[in-house]
C-alpha cells in the first residue's frame, strides 16, 4: 500500500475539529493531528495576507486521497483550501499496517 500525509490548513479550532472528526468517523484517515496557532503568509488575489491558522496533519494512503479531498472540500469555508499530499516514502512497518487496520478497505 502507499501512505502519505495530506496538510490542510483550517481557519479555527471548530472547523479543524470538525473536519477531522469526520475523517475519523467515515474510517478515511487513521490520525488528524491538529497543530494550533499557524501563522500563514500568503499571496491572495494579488493582496499579500497574513492569517492564525489551524494545520491539520492526516495521515492516510492513498486510495483514500480523492474521498479526503470531497470531504474537506465540502466541509472547508475556505474559496480555495488547502488540500496537499506528500507520499511517504518509509514508516514503521507496524505503524503504517496500524493505518491499514484504521481504514476502509479499497
Amino acid at each position: 500500500m502507499d501512505y502519505q500525509l495530506i496538510l490542510c490548513t483550517c481557519p479555527d479550532r471548530a472547523t479543524a475539529e470538525q473536519i477531522a472528526a469526520k475523517l475519523i468517523g467515515d474510517r478515511l484517515a487513521a490520525c488528524v493531528n491538529i497543530l494550533p496557532a499557524v501563522n500563514s503568509v500568503y499571496l491572495w488575489q494579488g493582496e499579500v495576507e497574513t492569517a492564525e491558522e489551524h494545520l491539520l496533519i492526516i495521515k492516510t494512503r492513498k486510495d483514500q486521497y480523492p474521498q479526503i479531498e470531497q470531504q474537506i472540500t465540502a466541509l472547508h469555508p475556505y474559496e480555495l483550501p488547502e488540500i496537499i499530499a506528500v507520499s511517504i516514502a518509509q514508516g514503521l512497518p507496524d505503524y503504517l499496517k496500524w493505518i491499514d487496520a484504521c481504514l476502509v478497505t479499497p
